[in-house]
């Protein structure tokens, strides 16, 4: 569970204080210091932002006023960053990323429109507000297609550390793409693996963005933006597989379960590797049960 409070310097101190045996290096130029002890890790941003992680996060959070009442991280929306992938957890299509910015002037709007995580709402809903959404919310979107995922992943990057790159990359995107009328307050990642993780590898990025980034568990139910990148990126692989699939002449279905598996052994014996490789992630264990079922070794 991810906990995150707005602390001032006295609390802030409290926590140094206590902690400071279990003190870790901090890689993230925007963290103040981090704490790992048992069951708990602390990181606490130059901004006054303090993440709580871990099975003791909420006795040690409550100190500070959290109780398990609380529904929300954040309960502020306006001039948010927020970035979500989607076909990560898919055999078949792209890795789609999305980055959106929603101001205090978007959320009468995106309420209206009835904006929720992707996850919640079926895919003729997503094709159907999508478009909207593109025209109306500043928004950066990359989409990775499966060879050039295949090309990389194993030399350059592994299946953690290319979406790292990619959320990087879309905010930083996104910063440049907004005006200086634009105030940015957060910049929340729907979390898809641990901050000391995801730091170790934008690392080795090139382009950083400018504004703190935090990542939080669920958070495309919790922040808006992030609700709108979900839509948007689940829009953007939606029509990725459904081009795919024209082009391979199989009808590619989302997920990675058995169903996966046969239609991959049905491009392996008409298309042979070269269709997988231009349709699927070749990585996923998928791949090695489609060339059972295809009699392939």
């Amino acid at each position: 569970m991810n906990i995150v409070l707005e602390l001032n310097m006295q609390e802030i101190k409290k926590i140094e204080n206590k902690y400071k045996s279990y003190f870790v290096p901090a890689k993230s130029p925007y963290v103040k210091f981090m704490v790992k002890a048992p069951g708990l890790v602390i990181t606490v941003y130059n901004s006054g932002k303090v993440m709580f992680q871990g099975e003791k996060s909420e006795s040690a959070a409550s100190e500070f006023g959290h109780s398990k009442e609380d529904t929300k991280i954040s309960g502020k929306q306006e001039n948010t960053i927020g970035t979500d992938e989607v076909g990560n957890g898919s055999y078949f299509g792209g890795l789609a990323v999305v980055a959106s910015y929603v101001s205090s002037q978007d959320i009468e709007f995106l309420k209206d429109l009835g904006v929720d995580d992707s996850k919640n709402l079926n895919d003729a809903k997503i094709r159907q507000i999508a478009p909207i959404l593109e025209k109306k919310i500043k928004h950066v979107s990359l989409l990775v297609n499966p060879t050039k995922y295949n090309e990389v992943i194993g030399t350059d990057y592994n299946a953690v550390s290319i979406k790292v790159a990619l959320h990087n990359q879309v905010i930083f995107l996104l910063e440049q793409k907004l005006d200086s009328n634009d105030k940015i307050e957060q910049v929340i990642i729907d979390a898809f693996t641990s901050p000391a993780n995801y730091q170790k590898y934008v690392s080795k990025e090139r382009n950083h963005p400018q504004n703190e980034v935090t990542l939080i568990q669920k958070a495309e139910s919790q922040f808006l933006a992030v609700a709108v990148s979900s839509i948007i990126a689940r829009n953007l692989f939606l029509e990725n597989l459904s081009n795919l699939s024209k082009e391979i002449g199989f009808s590619l279905p989302s997920g990675a379960g058995s169903k996966s598996d046969k239609v991959a052994a049905s491009i392996l014996k008409t298309k042979g590797m070269t269709g997988l490789e231009t349709t699927a992630k070749l990585h996923f264990k998928n791949t090695e049960k489609a060339k059972k079922l295809a009699g392939i070794k």
